[in-house]
């Protein structure tokens, strides 16, 4: 059965975006994407190993919302599926595919693998492994900031958060102490919730007393938007509004964005649960292909210069697998490094 509920249509006209930004969206679209593929098919081969999560499909809501925000400034608090995020935040392709590969020359050394992706260079936080676990994180992150501004009078720190996490962390109670926490104290965070309507194979409507998430932001005194996470446009407009909120230390904001997997669960997931007329109703609202259509349809760009962005993309991972592949291992003298801080 066709789950029903999508967000409100977002008025496409209603804003206008240049050239330069809409290539900056579109381009790092397909680069998840294609990634993402890339992985799919070293994992089959018995090149990659352990949980894989690809995110095929939620392009729109990593684009839109990192996007909105400073990169390697901002910060970016991740899940287990957390490669393409790691990639809107700027962290080097070559770097994410090493780490997948487990190799020295990974973002976290090869030592945190898919779902462990972090980036201190690139503010990422990190990915994290367990429902709900990064949400903490990234409240005491935005606290951090707020405090460093306020209470330290440092002018400069005014960064702002984004925290990504499921549908299914939401009934998690780290969720709810956290909004609470963040709306008391006005901390600059984003909570952007990534509702592609299944946590593992439970439905989502069947998992939870209300399913419209971004209500419950309103419990709290917090502002909580509804937007079409298959619209780029949709999710970066509702993004730019939070950041600039957070940042005139308005406080938080919830964004909730309906989405779709393409893929199982993670690798493994055979994907027997959804059935195939939900799936192909998803597959028709690609992003990719919907942010194409606009971008062609206003004159913005041509076919031409878009396939030369596919391209170019498809080469920066060919290159990114090759650095990957020929990347040393983690020495074993280094066994025990990184257990602890280092000065």
């Amino acid at each position: 059965m066709i789950q029903e509920r999508t967000a409100p249509i977002f008025d496409t006209n209603s804003i206008k975006i240049t050239k330069e930004e809409g290539l900056i969206l579109y381009e790092d679209m397909v680069l998840g994407r294609l990634f993402e593929d890339k992985c799919a098919e070293m994992y089959y081969r018995g090149k990659m190993f352990g949980f894989v999560h690809l995110y095929n499909g939620q392009e729109a809501v990593s684009s839109g919302v990192i996007k909105a925000m400073r990169q390697d400034e901002d910060f970016v608090c991740s899940t287990y599926r957390d490669h393409v995020h790691a990639l809107s935040a700027g962290v080097p392709a070559r770097e994410v595919m090493a780490e997948l590969f487990g190799k020295a020359t990974g973002c976290s050394k090869g030592r945190g693998g898919s779902m462990h992706m972090f980036s201190a260079t690139h503010n990422l936080l990190g990915g994290y492994a367990f429902v709900a676990e990064g949400i903490p994180v990234a409240t005491g992150a935005a606290f951090q900031s707020k405090y460093r501004r306020e209470a330290m009078g440092n002018e400069t720190a005014d960064q702002v958060t984004a925290c990504f996490f499921g549908d299914g962390a939401c009934n998690n109670g780290q969720f709810f102490e956290c909004l609470n926490m963040a709306t008391l104290w006005k901390l600059p965070i984003i909570y952007v919730v990534e509702n592609n309507k299944w946590a593992i194979g439970m439905a989502h409507e069947r998992a939870t007393s209300e399913p419209e998430i971004y209500k419950k932001a309103h419990a709290f005194g917090m502002v909580g938007v509804e937007v079409d996470g298959m619209d780029v446009l949709a999710v970066n407009s509702a993004a730019q509004e939070a950041v600039a909120r957070a940042r005139a230390g308005e406080g938080p904001t919830l964004i909730e964005a309906l989405t779709y997997r393409f893929r199982g669960h993670s690798l493994a997931d055979p994907d027997e649960l959804r059935d195939r007329e939900e799936k192909e109703y998803w597959f028709s609202r690609d992003p990719i292909k919907k942010f194409t259509t606009y971008l062609t349809e206003n004159n913005l760009v041509d076919v031409v210069e878009l396939t030369a962005i596919d391209q170019k993309i498809e080469k920066l991972i060919t290159e990114a697998l090759d650095f990957a592949t020929n990347s040393p291992e983690p020495g074993s003298d280094e066994l025990y490094r990184y257990v602890f801080a280092e000065d």
